[in-house]
């Protein structure tokens, strides 16, 4: 039996100070070498984050016959156009990463060859119904598995065989999911007829800046509500151009947190992504009473890039809603992860989304910091947290293979006396890898083995 990666947090120990790049955005990576593989020629990505979902996509598109070449800067990609992939020799291994399986749902539902989406264990519990009806919709194929909910699809996923295209289509999220869209969308490239996406709240737009800049005929409008792929048809190609992927902001989100707890710390941190779509994050720690200072503003490759400077500061409860929360959705257990040290209450509404992640999150969040000792009310829809600053006990706590909880965990624990264990952590490499060297490297004690 293989033991499961753990981590140990000794807290209270000595101020973080540094100045630290994090690790590429993953979302924004899937997407680069996804659309590089579409392209009508070479394309070259750096800056990906070295996480094990990034690699899952790479990999899979060189199953489906796409030429990459690897080198210590990034990725060289040979586009073969939008007809260019090809039928892969066997099934396609998704790891833990949700957006490699959703995305690859729209990029395979409609090709004229049958592939085969697999994943872990916990991938294989997330729902796909909400990408596979859209898709359908469309004349696309996406077939799965009946599981815990009745009427609902999980993985593995048997997509394609369709011997017509796909035809354009209006579809309505009824969440504000970029996973989805982004699967629409890919869908939509191939298909006949105009597509449009319309959003109950704007989700991440990184797919919709990439297109645009590759010459698809891509229209956002209503603020950023509705995105109209006009018909493109697989005769016609994406232009080829370089993609720089920006530092991680869902990464940068817990050295943020971490020196905020820490009394003495300041980190800089460099090149990090702050899309508006993405920085709710940065909105709700300033409401919290966080120091961050966002310097060194830039555009690097169409996604606005800068440097954030945090210091320790005394934190406060506050409330977390609506478009705030869709912003803010991946950081939403690092947020309740230092509520819990915050003067008051915190409250999280509209987050219905966490309980399909890899964990239910707003579950496994709310065991967490249970573990601590912290009161917390769990919601239909989020969190109420009564913070306990200098009260919290150190804990054993199982992050049930969520990468999120393991490193939120990882950061509560840093202001609390004592000796703290989190277990199932192996998938902390998806998305941050070097995550308890990088800390350790600034000054926590924390080992992960």
């Amino acid at each position: 039996m293989t033991t499961k990666a753990k981590i140990i947090v000794r807290g209270r120990t000595q101020p973080l100070a540094g100045e630290v790049a994090v690790p590429g955005d993953k979302s924004i990576g899937h997407r680069a070498v996804i659309f590089g593989a579409l392209a009508s020629g070479p394309v070259r990505v750096t800056g990906l984050s070295g996480g094990e979902d990034n690699r899952r996509t790479v990999t899979a598109l060189e199953a489906l016959g796409v030429p990459i070449r690897r080198d210590e800067a990034g990725l060289h990609i040979d586009g073969v156009g939008i007809q260019g992939l090809r039928q892969a020799q066997s099934e396609l291994d998704c790891g833990n990463s949700g957006t490699t399986m959703r995305l690859f749902s729209g990029l395979l539902c409609g090709q004229p060859f049958v592939s085969k989406l697999v994943g872990d264990v916990y991938l294989c519990k997330r729902p796909m119904k909400r990408v596979a009806a859209p898709l359908t919709l469309m004349g696309g194929t996406v077939t799965g598995q009946p599981g815990a909910r009745t009427g609902e699809v999980y993985p593995p996923l048997v997509l394609g065989g369709v011997p017509h295209r796909l035809h354009g289509t209006e579809v309505d999220g009824r969440v504000a999911s970029a996973q989805v869209k982004s699967a629409v969308l890919l869908a939509a490239l191939g298909a006949d007829g105009i597509t449009q996406y319309r959003e109950p709240s704007r989700s991440r737009d990184h797919t919709e800046r990439m297109l645009a800049a590759m010459g698809a005929p891509l229209t956002v409008t209503d603020g950023g509500l509705t995105s109209i792929l006009e018909p493109y048809g697989w005769d016609r190609v994406l232009r080829a151009r370089n993609f720089v992927v920006p530092g991680d902001l869902s990464s940068a989100a817990f050295l943020l947190g971490a020196a905020s707890l820490v009394e003495g710390s300041r980190l800089r941190i460099i090149g990090v992504g702050i899309n508006p779509t993405r920085t709710g994050l940065l909105d709700a720690l300033h409401a919290m009473g966080a120091q961050i200072v966002v310097e060194n503003q830039r555009d690097e490759g169409g996604e606005p890039v800068a440097d954030l400077v945090v210091q320790a500061a005394s934190l406060s409860g506050t409330r977390v809603a609506g478009d705030l929360t869709v912003r803010s959705l991946d950081e939403l257990p690092l947020l309740s992860a230092l509520a819990a040290h915050a003067v008051g209450m915190t409250v999280l509404c509209d987050a219905e989304e966490l309980r399909v992640k890899e964990s239910d999150r707003l579950s496994a969040t709310a065991a967490m910091l249970r573990a601590f000792g912290v009161d917390v009310e769990e919601r239909p829809d989020g969190l109420a947290i009564e913070g306990r600053p200098g009260r919290l006990r150190p804990a054993v706590v199982d992050s049930h293979g969520d990468h999120r909880i393991a490193m939120a965990a990882a950061v509560c624990a840093l202001a609390v006396d004592g000796e703290t264990v989190i277990h199932d952590a192996d998938n902390v490499a998806t998305s941050y890898p070097s995550f308890a060297a990088t800390l350790a490297d600034l000054g926590a004690t924390i080992t992960m083995s």
